[in-house]
């Protein structure tokens, strides 16, 4: 199961020359480059970069802070946090081509002294109890079946008092999910929960859920904005089909009509441990 996982989101390989011819084909400086600039890519979770900094806002970060992001991807939402509160996040993510390539796109916006990037499985986390002040993790728990053991494993390294923030896609009300979707491209590595699941997973580990809110419209709304903006101006230089290929147009096709449909929700939680 994780070598399924870690495949379907490798790609070809060479992931950070495929964002960098991208970004200079669409006329971008990488040596002048802004994260916002590689939002479009890094950030590819539902509603992007304001949905990241909508759950940093209560995670209760400070320069001092030191955060944990489970499935950190190619490190959008690590980024985030350190850029916009001078804290220091740790990105786990179980592939070894995505951590690779977070770490050369940190580089290029100079935040690579305040995030590091490492592989790894989020329900073995290599880490010491209490090591951090909060963590986070943002549409990665889709792949995972042992939901109950990624939750155990952030309680036990997230000190007591501390905040875990999590924003996933659940299991909605109208019916099955139609594949391939961005998190999979069949059923047998797609593992969605439940409002309800989500209530007593993240009880049982040991979290008391402080607030819960559902963005499903929200989301919704997004991508219809989305599609008007790139009918009107066009693509951005860089999106998420360097990552999935040719597959993505019908990937993302399959995600609006699941998110209209009430097929996917998309929720988050932030706990305290």
């Amino acid at each position: 199961m994780i070598d399924q996982v870690a495949a379907h989101y490798s790609g070809s390989g060479g992931l950070a020359d495929a964002i960098a011819e991208s970004l200079r084909s669409g006329g971008k400086d990488l040596n002048e480059l802004k994260t916002a600039d590689l939002a479009t890519v890094d950030e590819f979770h539902i509603r992007g970069r304001n949905a990241t900094l909508e759950l940093a806002e209560q995670m209760m970060l400070s320069g001092d802070t030191r955060v944990l992001d489970i499935g950190s991807g190619l490190g959008g939402p690590a980024r985030t946090l350190a850029e916009a509160y001078g804290c220091h996040v740790t990105g786990l993510d179980l592939t070894q081509a995505f951590c690779d390539a977070a770490e050369v796109l940190s580089d290029w916006v100079n935040l690579g002294k305040r995030v590091a990037f490492q592989q790894g499985d989020a329900t073995e986390l290599p880490f010491a109890d209490n090591q951090f002040d909060a963590a986070m993790t943002i549409h990665v728990a889709m792949n995972i079946p042992a939901k109950d053991k990624m939750y155990e494993q952030a309680r036990r390294v997230v000190k007591p008092g501390g905040i875990f923030a999590l924003y996933d896609v659940l299991q909605g009300e109208g019916g099955d999910v139609l594949f391939p979707v961005p998190w999979a491209r069949e059923p047998s590595i797609s593992h969605l929960a439940t409002l309800d699941e989500m209530e007593s997973l993240l009880a049982d580990a040991g979290f008391k859920v402080l607030d819960v809110h559902d963005s499903t419209q929200e989301s919704q709304s997004w991508f219809e904005a989305r599609t008007a903006r790139m009918a009107e101006s066009g693509s951005p230089p860089v999106t998420s089909q360097v990552l999935f290929g040719s597959d993505f147009r019908e990937m993302a096709r399959n995600q609006v009509r699941n998110l209209t449909e009430r097929r996917i929700r998309t929720v988050s939680y932030i706990c305290e441990a």
